[in-house]
């Protein structure tokens, strides 16, 4: 089975609700600058809220570990009950699930994520949880616009980017797990999206 490099998914989330959750959180948790450096410029952090079992150092905690087994809820998530309904909407086993901020003026620049793919053995989803307009999101050259509340795959093993161009930050919970039935068919009963014509972007690099 081909399996197209986006995909919006059949579910939907409270926006006010998940600010709610951020808001409670980050008044009592500090972001973990993202430990890639050589990948963005500005501002990007995470907050980790499930990783590998036995995880205590804050890098090791917000790293996703592809050859890890073991997964657990982190202390984070403690105060985020509607976090915690959103991880459980998703049919499938979670391995890690993070926070990734991304700061007005903000860019993530052109790189791939190995492993990350439905026709393989994780795959990645997004929630956004706070955005705006003029975040700049690039997979294989193409801009994906995904609204507060929605729920997208995206192939990550190809070539994507973010720019933030606005005022507000740019704050996504990332959920990973394993590929199972579920996941392969969501490519079955939904065609892919039809890509847009290509526009170039001052956010693309490389």
């Amino acid at each position: 089975m081909g399996f197209p490099d986006r995909l919006k998914l059949p579910l939907a989330f409270d926006p006010a609700r998940l600010r709610a959750d951020l808001a409670a959180l980050t008044a009592g948790a500090d972001w973990i600058a993202h430990f890639v450096t050589q990948n963005y410029e500005g501002d990007w952090s995470v907050i980790p809220l499930r990783a590998q079992a036995g995880a205590t150092h804050p890098v090791m905690m917000i790293y996703s570990d592809p050859g890890a087994t073991v997964f657990e809820d982190t202390p984070f998530l403690a105060p985020c009950p509607y976090f915690r309904e959103v991880i459980a909407a998703f049919p499938f086993q979670a391995t890690s699930v993070r926070l990734m901020k991304l700061a007005p003026g903000s860019v993530i620049k052109t790189h791939y994520d190995e492993d990350l793919d439905a026709g393989s053995q994780l795959v990645r989803f997004h929630v956004p949880v706070v955005t705006n307009p003029d975040v700049d999101f690039r997979l294989n050259g193409v801009r994906v616009v995904m609204e507060a509340g929605s729920a997208w795959y995206l192939k990550l093993t190809d070539p994507h980017s973010v720019a933030n161009h606005g005022m507000e930050d740019r704050v996504h919970l990332v959920i990973d797990g394993y590929v199972n039935d579920w996941v392969r068919g969501l490519f079955e009963t939904d065609p892919p999206l039809p890509l847009p014509e290509r526009v170039a972007s001052r956010s693309e690099v490389g």
